[in-house]
């Protein structure tokens, strides 16, 4: 196993890739296109899905090195956040984007298109969040 150098890991890409037909282990180690290719085909009808139990490690480590940072957010917080309860908006929350939260909690995640694009920016979300508060 990988040693865990960043904030994302082995053992989360893993639980999100139970539900890899969404993609959500893609979008984690910051594969946007792929991920969306794999939320668009059910994990390349279950084939790409099977095939990722093998690249999932080396994926994570190339994640670590892109989203190193540490503070007081955590990406696996943030990420079990969106893919079980996006549609609440609980991610949004998290960071305190109280705003955005709300509509998300009113509206299903706009009505389900905003869920997409927050899988392929949560990353710099996290990110800017952290900033932010610096």
């Amino acid at each position: 196993m990988i040693p865990e150098s960043g904030q994302h890991s082995v053992l989360m890409a893993y639980v999100l890739w139970i539900f890899g037909f969404l993609g959500s282990h893609r979008f984690y180690v910051g594969r946007p296109i792929s991920g969306t290719i794999w939320f668009s085909t059910f994990g390349l009808f279950g084939v790409g899905w099977l095939i990722d139990l093998v690249l999932i490690p080396g994926m994570v480590e190339k994640a670590s090195e892109k989203f190193p940072a540490r503070g007081r957010y955590d990406y696996n917080v943030a990420w079990l956040l969106l893919t079980f309860l996006g549609m609440f908006g609980a991610h949004h929350f998290y960071l305190r984007h109280w705003a955005r939260g709300l509509i998300w909690l009113l509206t299903g995640g706009i009505l389900g298109i905003g869920y997409l694009y927050d899988f392929w920016t949560l990353n710099q979300q996290v990110q800017a969040a952290e900033l932010s508060k610096a």
